[in-house]
């Protein structure tokens, strides 16, 4: 009998320690308004809420609080969301020790258990990524279109006259990880099925494996994620394709220095290049970087380009004048990234598609790293430890930014920067699909754009050109675009959105 009043006791003393410290905390953040919350049994059922129709929670925050700081439930904690000029450009320029972007990816990615501790503690592979890779696109550029090229007629496999009903994103994925590849581990490693299927499926899988974590109280996650992540097999299967390849180079640069004769220029060298700490010159920690790499430059690629082919079937009047912007420019120039820098269209149309179609309703998440909290203009204070969203969405569909941004204008960057240049004689640098601003933050923005963002735009461009130019297009039923995708705060293409592909008939 005593244990058990001891044991009533102690739960009682655990439940009532964890009400006060709720009860503390929202003590403290009861000045920002809430969505969908009101009480301890709404925040629980607000939580459960917001995984289910996270869009649309946010949307009504951004419409009661535009130009505030209000805050949504998930299931053990509340998150912070933004939305305005004033506030974005706030955000976007504290320092990351004082918001982090990195701390934020490593709690929604869930990155030491999905791709390993390493990866944010020291991330060389993104300093290869920005330098390395931007510097060294126009000379790997011809390898990329060709891959490109091969991708499309491989996968499809069309015969002159007929056409075929194809799914969008897994097409995609593939071409994606063909292309990313030929400039990360080269021929024939990036057309090896079974390498492809590892890369593609590891982008799937540490997405969909780190929103399970996330549903664990945290105390749980470092017990039980180990088991939910896929990390551990992903490395084992990428050293038996990448092993004997990483040994070699990193042998040949041991007899000959780093400058050895016929040294491949792609991303395993650039990633020797680039490591600054002795333990990480091994092979699993290279193959770890690559598949991290490969994670967010598949993702991106195909994401991107499937939401730009809905739109380009859900409106064909485009392709006529993006056919003849790709063809005279690869007239002058020839498949080249000169050519490339020409496609103004082609880049606004992929800008635009951008702008209204993202991976969910917020972007750019950091994580309140100040002891003192993060204080906003309008006196709003984020507590120590919090994640903070931007509502991207919001700010890419505000009419203070854009004229008419509900309708979907394809050339509506290309015509800015024709104006530009015809009455200034200067081009519009931030019009780009590459530029990034508090009103298009596809990329991010200011200190931690997307540091692949060149090598996106690069393929991406080069992937429509090549299409436009060799194919014809049309939806599965004409005027009906698929509906995105939606997993509680991402949005997704669908996956099972279907179009017809044809050899153009010259």
């Amino acid at each position: 009998m005593d244990n058990l009043k001891l044991a009533l006791s102690s739960v009682a003393t655990v439940c009532f320690l964890l009400w006060a410290r709720r009860e503390y905390s929202e003590r403290k953040i009861s000045s920002i308004p809430a969505v969908g919350a009101s009480g301890i049994w709404a925040y629980y059922t607000g939580g459960w809420r917001y995984l289910f129709r996270a869009p649309e929670m946010v949307e009504e925050g951004c419409r009661k609080y535009r130009g505030r700081v209000f805050r949504v439930p998930r299931l053990f904690r509340w998150d912070f969301i933004i939305s305005g000029s004033t506030l974005v450009q706030e955000a976007v320029t504290a320092p990351e020790n004082v918001l982090s972007l990195a701390a934020a990816n490593r709690d929604s990615l869930q990155i030491d258990l999905t791709m390993g501790p390493d990866i944010s503690r020291n991330p060389f592979h993104i300093d290869a990524v920005r330098t390395k890779v931007t510097r060294n696109l126009s000379r790997c550029f011809p390898g990329i279109r060709d891959e490109i090229s091969s991708a499309f007629d491989e996968l499809l496999a069309l015969d002159e006259n007929d056409g075929k009903l194809v799914t969008v994103l897994p097409l995609m994925m593939q071409v994606a990880a063909r292309t990313t590849n030929h400039l990360f581990v080269g021929l024939p490693i990036c057309r090896n099925q079974d390498y492809l299927n590892l890369v593609v499926q590891y982008t799937i899988d540490v997405a969909l494996r780190a929103q399970l974590i996330s549903l664990l109280p945290s105390f749980l996650q470092p017990i039980l994620g180990p088991f939910i992540s896929s990390r551990n097999q992903s490395i084992r299967q990428g050293i038996k394709h990448l092993g004997p390849l990483i040994e070699y180079r990193i042998e040949q640069e041991k007899q000959h220095g780093p400058d050895w004769p016929g040294k491949p220029n792609d991303y395993i060298s650039w990633l020797l290049e680039s490591v600054d700490v002795l333990d990480e010159k091994t092979v699993s920690a290279l193959v770890s970087r690559i598949l991290a790499t490969n994670m967010a430059a598949i993702h991106t690629t195909s994401s991107v380009f499937t939401y730009a082919l809905f739109d380009l079937t859900a409106y064909p009047t485009y392709v006529t004048a993006l056919r003849q912007e790709a063809e005279q420019a690869v007239e002058e120039f020839g498949w080249t990234k000169t050519a490339l820098n020409k496609m103004h269209k082609i880049d606004s149309f992929l800008r635009e598609s951008q702008r209204m179609h993202d991976n969910g309703p917020v972007a750019m998440s950091r994580q309140v790293l100040d002891p003192m909290g993060f204080k906003f203009s309008d006196e709003s204070v984020i507590p120590y430890g919090s994640i903070l969203n931007i509502a991207s969405r919001a700010e890419h569909f505000s009419p203070a930014n854009y004229d008419h941004p509900d309708v979907f204008d394809g050339f509506r960057f290309s015509k800015k920067r024709e104006d530009r240049e015809h009455t200034s004689g200067g081009g519009l640098f931030n019009q780009h699909m590459i530029s990034t601003g508090v009103d298009h933050l596809a990329f991010g923005h200011k200190l931690h754009a997307c540091p692949g963002r060149f090598l996106a735009a690069t393929e991406l461009k080069a992937m429509l050109a090549h299409l436009v130019v060799h194919y014809d297009l049309r939806a599965e039923i004409e005027g009906v675009r698929p509906p995105d995708d939606v997993f509680g705060i991402v949005i997704v293409p669908n996956r099972r959105g279907k179009l017809w592909f044809r050899k153009r008939q010259y």
